[in-house]
């Protein structure tokens, strides 16, 4: 099975291989992948950290052999980018935007070095809300992962990776690990809580923050009240989201 490592800024993973399909998520810097399946100007992955599987263009990735996804596999210290906006730049000297998460640490396999901060290792549990502030304001983005553009999932999931806790893509999924709590009382900042629609599908997530506040991706980033009932929204005066559970996955 053949390889693949993004070694641009961010990449769109498709849901068809098609530049008007859905955008499932995306490749940052340094994130590597199987490839199952190739087409002509396509090829469909499969994204080794959390397994999704979409569509990106063979024009946006470097192939790997075997020996050097062996040596991601087995790196199990993995370095993530923790400036909003760190550079890397290989023998041409052109230099490459690396954005807040991405995987710097495999920057050598791509004959390219890193410019700026990073952090690897398990970070404490109360670096997760300071880690999340950094996406403050960003403009929600289906499927989006960066601080210029992330919905709720990739929200979590990122700020759950930069400090070395790898969970699920989507908020149905990383619903399904961790320890349930049966009261906000008992939540922790950095603890997530999940939210469903009328019919009882888990549609979206959050990290709790201190004194009954919620971080989410809402049409952009944001801070709003936390209760039993759910999220309330003070500009539009009304609950936005109803709580299903929260769970305590660190």
């Amino acid at each position: 099975m053949p390889y693949g490592i993004c070694h641009l800024s961010v990449i769109p993973v498709r849901a068809q291989a098609d530049n008007s399909s859905e955008m499932l998520t995306q490749l940052l810097y340094g994130e590597h992948f199987r490839i199952t399946e190739n087409r002509k100007f396509w090829s469909k992955v499969r994204i080794v950290d959390d397994g999704t599987e979409g569509w990106i263009t063979k024009q946006q990735f470097l192939q790997l052999d075997k020996p050097q996804f062996d040596t991601i596999q087995q790196n199990k210290s993995p370095e993530y980018a923790s400036d909003l906006v760190g550079y890397a730049s290989g023998k041409d000297q052109v230099l490459i935007p690396v954005l807040l998460g991405s995987s710097v640490s495999n920057a050598p396999l791509m004959d390219q070095s890193f410019e700026g901060a990073c952090l690897n290792g398990t970070g404490s549990k109360s670096n997760i809300v300071p880690t999340a502030m950094y996406y403050l304001h960003a403009p929600f983005l289906w499927g989006g992962k960066t601080p210029f553009g992330v919905d709720d999932a990739g929200l979590s999931q990122m700020v759950y990776k930069i400090n070395g806790n790898q969970i699920p893509r989507r908020a149905s999924e990383q619903a399904m690990v961790g320890e349930s709590l049966s009261f906000i009382e008992e939540s922790e900042p950095g603890d997530l809580a999940f939210f469903d629609d009328k019919e009882g599908n888990i549609d979206h997530v959050g990290i709790i923050m201190k004194d009954n506040f919620i971080i989410h991706s809402h049409g952009k980033v944001r801070i709003d009240r936390l209760d039993h009932t759910g999220i309330f929204n003070r500009e539009e005066g009304r609950y936005s989201h109803s709580l299903r559970v929260i769970k305590r996955i660190v």
